[in-house]
Formats: C-alpha cells, sequence, structure tokens
C-alpha cells in the first residue's frame, strides 16, 4: 500500500469534486483539492437563480460539500504552471504543490469571439457575481427608469440560452409587479449563429424546443450572426436591436492554463486536451470533464462519469491492477423549456412536455445527491420548486392583486 501518496485535484467542479469524494471514500491516498474559489456552481440550475430562484440552488459553499470527507484537504488557489517532469505545480500565490497523481479538471472560460463590445455590455449567467449584475440590471431598469428593455436578447440557443429564455419573461413580469409597474408584456429573443436550436441534439429535439419558446412568446433566430454591441443596440446580421440587456450565454473555450503551459500538453484543434486511453495527459497526469478532448466533453454528466473513471484506475494503481480503458458514453439530455415542460432525449427517444419535466426535477435531485449527502441534498431539491414572491433583489413584496395572477402562471 502506498498510503503516502499525494493526489491533487485541481478544480473543483463536477469532475474534481467526484474525483474525490470516490477516492477519500476508499483509498489512504493523500488528497489535496486546489480550487480558485470557495464555492461550487451548479450549472444547471443557473438559469433558474437568474430568473429569481435562490442562490443556494446553484452555489454551494465547497466547506458544505467535504464537511464529511476529512482527509480531503481543500487549498484555494489558482494554477500558474506545471512541470510534469518533476511533478510539480506552481500557483499564482507563489507557493508550490509537489504531487504523485494530478488530476486536471479546471472548467472553461467565457469566449466572445472577438465580437466587438460584448466583453463590455454583455451580461451573463456563469456564476453568482455575473447573476448578480444581470439581477441588479433588470431591477434598476423597472424601479429607476419605471420601464421594461424594448427587447431582452439572449445569445446562445445551447442548453442554458434554451432555459434563460423560457424563464426569463416571467421574471422580468414578476419584478415589474413587485414594484406596481403596469407594462406591455416583455419582449425576449433568442438568437442562434447554427441553423437551429440545441444543435447538439436531433433534429426532432431541436423543432420541439423551438415550437415550445415560440408558444412562450419568445422570438426564435437561427442561423443569425452577432455582429457587435454598444450599450444600447446589439448587431445581429446587420439589423440593429435596441437592446441594453443582452446576455450572452454562448461560447466557452478551454481554461487557458493548458495554452500557457503548452510544452506539457498535447491540444487538439478545439484547444482542448488530448488525452490516452486512460484519460492521461502525460506520466500521472490525468485530464477529464470539460477540459479533455473526448466526444461527450463538455456535459456535467460526462465530467462526473470521468470522475467516476479515473479515481476507479487510481484505486487500481493502489493494488497494482493494471488500469481500464475509457470507453466515452452519451448521457440522457434533460432541457427545461418554462414551467412543467422539458426536452428529454437519450438514443431514440424523444419527447417533451410534463414527463420531460418530471425526469429533469428526477436529474436535479441525482446531481445534488453526486455532490451532497442524500439528507442535505433532498432540503435543497425540495426547495427549489418556485420563484421567490418578494423581489429578490431589494425584496419588495408582490403586490397583493397579482400575487394569484403569477402563482397561476408558474
Amino acid at each position: 500500500m502506498h498510503s503516502n501518496q499525494h493526489i491533487i485535484i485541481a478544480g473543483a467542479g463536477f469532475g474534481g469534486i467526484r474525483t474525490a469524494m470516490q477516492l477519500a471514500r476508499s483509498t489512504p491516498y493523500k488528497i489535496t483539492v486546489i480550487a480558485d474559489r470557495p464555492t461550487f456552481r451548479y450549472y444547471p440550475a443557473l438559469y433558474a437563480t437568474a430568473t429569481g430562484h435562490s442562490y443556494n440552488e446553484s452555489i454551494i459553499p465547497l466547506d458544505e460539500i467535504f464537511a464529511e470527507y476529512p482527509s480531503i484537504t481543500v487549498v484555494y488557489d489558482k494554477l500558474k504552471s506545471v512541470n510534469v517532469a518533476k511533478k510539480r505545480l506552481k500557483a499564482e500565490s507563489g507557493a508550490s504543490y509537489a504531487y504523485d497523481y494530478l488530476v486536471l479538471a479546471l472548467g472553461v472560460v467565457t469566449n466572445y469571439f472577438g465580437i466587438k463590445g460584448l466583453d463590455k455590455y454583455s451580461y451573463g449567467i456563469k456564476g453568482e457575481s455575473e447573476v448578480a449584475d444581470l439581477k441588479e440590471h433588470i431591477h434598476h431598469q423597472i424601479v429607476n427608469q419605471k420601464q421594461l428593455d424594448e427587447t431582452y436578447v439572449v445569445i446562445g440557443g445551447g442548453p442554458t440560452g434554451v432555459e434563460l429564455s423560457a424563464s426569463l419573461g416571467i421574471y422580468v413580469k414578476h419584478i415589474a409587479q413587485c414594484h406596481g409597474l403596469k407594462h406591455k408584456k416583455p419582449k425576449v429573443m433568442l438568437v442562434e449563429a447554427a441553423p437551429r436550436l440545441v444543435p447538439r441534439m436531433s433534429e426532432k429535439a431541436s423543432q420541439l424546443v423551438e415550437d415550445r419558446l415560440k408558444s412562450l412568446g419568445v422570438k426564435v433566430m437561427t442561423g443569425a450572426k452577432v455582429e457587435a454591441e454598444t450599450a444600447q443596440t446589439v448587431t445581429i446580421s446587420g439589423e440593429k436591436v435596441k437592446s441594453d440587456s443582452v446576455i450572452w450565454t454562448s461560447g466557452v473555450t478551454n481554461n487557458p492554463f493548458f495554452k500557457e503551459n503548452i510544452n506539457e500538453f498535447t491540444l487538439a484543434p478545439n484547444g482542448k486536451v488530448q488525452v490516452d486511453a486512460f484519460m492521461q495527459a502525460a506520466a500521472s497526469v490525468y485530464v477529464i470533464g470539460d477540459n479533455a478532448a473526448t466526444p461527450y466533453s463538455g456535459l456535467a454528466q460526462t465530467a462526473l462519469y470521468d470522475g467516476d473513471f479515473v479515481a476507479r484506475n487510481l484505486k487500481r494503481q493502489l493494488k497494482q491492477i493494471p488500469p481500464k480503458a475509457y470507453k466515452a458514453r452519451k448521457p440522457p439530455v434533460v432541457i427545461p423549456v418554462g414551467d412543467n415542460w422539458s426536452i428529454f432525449e437519450y438514443g431514440p427517444l424523444v419527447f417533451g412536455g410534463t414527463p420531460g419535466s418530471v425526469l429533469r426535477r428526477a436529474a436535479d435531485l441525482i446531481g445534488y445527491t453526486d455532490i451532497l449527502p442524500f439528507s442535505k441534498a433532498w432540503r435543497l431539491w425540495s426547495a427549489s420548486s418556485s420563484i421567490e414572491e418578494n423581489c429578490d433583489v431589494c425584496r419588495a413584496p408582490l403586490h397583493q392583486k397579482y400575487a394569484r395572477r403569477l402563482k397561476s402562471a408558474l
């Protein structure tokens, strides 16, 4: 037994957390998780937090996640470089970390593709600060300017953009009603550069999603190119759309750590890291989840699957058992599109509606239990089914005359 061997897991997303937890349950390895923030982002619920649900649904303290794993040490730092030959990491704090095995699960960063003005003027929902900025912006328009934006523009027709655009209108209406503002129905536009929405899903699923969004009043633009943004407009395929509420949900690129350490890794054309049959990018270095150039990289279920796979092989290493090769597995996809409606796809099976919504709720419960003890996961999941009745920015109560109407709409 090699009980003194040290495993460093860099990154505390789905893949990193899963790897650490699986190893801590049954190995004598020394385990250190290096995280660049003290919270875990449950990305499937960030759209809900951005549209009136509690931050607790999507932002979970790492201390709470690892509370029952005393063998895991969490260090808050950001990696700067790695020397694979010396098995040593350097961080921005100046600290140096030695490892026997390294698991890199650093996640991705936003990519604006060089589109002029997007980085300055658009909003995002990829973290708690971005969500807070968007909510403050919507609140400021309604309370201080006494009006809604002419159009709320969501850019990116992937899962996050679909989820957000389906919920954004009722959220804006809710905030307006909390402040007694008489208004027209909020106009929401969803823009996607590809020929269809959720392009990684089947054509049937894409059409069901588009039909559902249109039934909710969302204007859908596919095959549309975002060209520039100013403080008051966004240019889409040559047409200027008046809006200062543009939300960028499209475009991510691999963590810059890998490009900055290009001498230690081989990158695929999409910027992700080439790994071997055992998810190794170099001797004793594993790269998983969004960072790895594998078929279904970019999905939360894939990151969890990768974490399980690497943990099992590290356990085999401990017992001097040959490792098993990685087999990519396409996970089921279930995306909420408004209240009580979700699209589900797994292999040839595709359907939308209430049954899909039930499956999404079940998937969220499973997702929470993947990172929390069941009792905590159940409490969090049970409290995550509706938006708060007060304005979630300033806590103003919903005007009584609107309360019943809002509840019936949810």
